[in-house]
């Protein structure tokens, strides 16, 4: 047996903390351990909802492609901020990004990559090419895709029924500028050159085909790609045929270096026509602000965010966030609140359950829109247009 005092010796020891410090010291971690249970519990509780995103984060169009993407993270932050329940579960949203290179393959190995990893939904993808191959993916694998930026008709005449557009398409853009290069500025003689993508070469066809009918001659037509630079042999070609204006079915990449070519080469008095691809902010700086941006006009599928208080106020919350603001962020943006309101009014987050609420959609809170909603196909409802020129190295709205 051991002795009593030995016993003792531990409460004794001059030592052993006293219990008046020890007691205290048990509870509190007693009490931090409950709480972090509590954590890790309320934190099973909570659903996440994986959102896709794909455009080019990589080659000559990644300026666009990171716009778009952080149009979708500044959307999924909103979203989060506002700790929604759905369907009786919290969620949290989490971006899951694809870099496409604006490369078809490697567009199709991003979707197929992103129903592996069964996300919710899809915002993209930027262009037409990897867009229109990307749609049968998401068709296959019950994913609804909301391109915020591919204008080409081809996307919706597919008839999947999980295919949505942010913006107005081609056909809307390429007439409307034919009709304001015959009706408004009375002009005879125009050349076209396109890029042979789908979405150069769809608004090119478009451009030309209301040019004709509108009374207007296309004196040539000319081809590059969309990773050329130098376009003086094709411009001096089209040069010799004595046009008054220049459609190109392209990107900012490519119509910088032409418009600076196009000043080289003397032609200083022909308009350089454009649809949303070559409708950037950044222009001036892909052109070294040559002479000829002042004979620019572009139009770009949507309304302008400087003629609506929620657009001034996005873009700005937008450029603190994340610097100069590119062209289509507003739409992806938009495009994911779409899908959460659309999981809001089914009360869940399955693709195969929310997704037929997208056709329903009649949201009011956009930046991009005043209202957006959907028609049967697909298609934007009632798609606003705005036609740009650039003044003093800025992009400026005529309409």
């Amino acid at each position: 047996m051991i002795p009593a005092a030995t016993r003792l010796y531990p409460l004794l020891h001059p030592l052993s903390p006293p219990l008046s410090r020890t007691v205290p010291r048990t509870l509190a971690l007693l009490a931090a351990t409950l709480l972090a249970a509590g954590t890790a519990q309320a934190q099973q509780n909570v659903v996440t909802v994986r959102i896709g995103h794909v455009a080019p984060l990589s080659g000559p169009q990644a300026n666009f492609g990171k716009d778009n993407e952080n149009g979708v993270r500044l959307a999924l932050d909103d979203l989060n901020a506002q700790n929604l329940t759905i369907g009786g579960k919290k969620v949290r949203f989490q971006l899951v990004p694809e870099d496409d290179a604006a490369e078809p393959k490697q567009g199709t190995a991003a979707a197929q990559k992103l129903c592996d990893a069964k996300v919710a939904g899809v915002i993209g993808h930027l262009n037409s090419g990897t867009t229109i191959p990307a749609a049968k993916i998401y068709n296959a694998c019950g994913i609804p895709q909301i391109t915020p930026s591919a204008t080409n008709p081809a996307l919706t005449q597919a008839g999947y029924r999980g295919t949505f557009r942010m913006l107005a398409n081609d056909d809307a853009l390429g007439a409307a500028l034919a009709r304001h290069a015959a009706q408004t500025m009375k002009l005879k003689r125009v050349a076209i050159i396109d890029d042979r993508t789908a979405y150069g070469k769809g608004v090119a066809g478009v451009f030309k085909k209301t040019a004709l009918a509108s009374g207007m001659e296309v004196v040539a037509e000319q081809y590059t790609n969309d990773k050329a630079t130098d376009f003086m042999a094709i411009l001096t070609a089209i040069k010799a045929r004595k046009p008054e204006a220049i459609f190109f079915g392209g990107m900012g990449p490519q119509a910088g270096p032409m418009l600076r070519q196009m000043q080289q080469l003397g032609m200083s008095k022909v308009t350089l026509f454009g649809g949303d691809g070559v409708c950037t902010a950044e222009l001036p700086q892909l052109a070294s602000n040559a002479r000829t941006l002042a004979n620019v006009v572009c139009a770009v599928g949507g309304a302008s965010l400087e003629k609506r208080p929620e657009g001034r106020a996005w873009r700005q919350r937008f450029e603190q966030r994340f610097g100069h603001f590119q062209l289509y962020a507003a739409y992806a943006y938009d495009a994911a609140m779409v899908l959460a309101d659309a999981m809001k009014r089914a009360e869940s987050i399955d693709p195969k359950v929310y997704g037929p609420k997208i056709f329903e959609t009649d949201y009011t809170k956009g930046v991009s829109a005043a209202r957006i909603q959907f028609e049967p196909n697909g298609e934007l409802k009632n798609p606003a247009l705005t036609l740009y020129v650039y003044r003093d190295g800025q992009r400026v709205a005529i309409n």
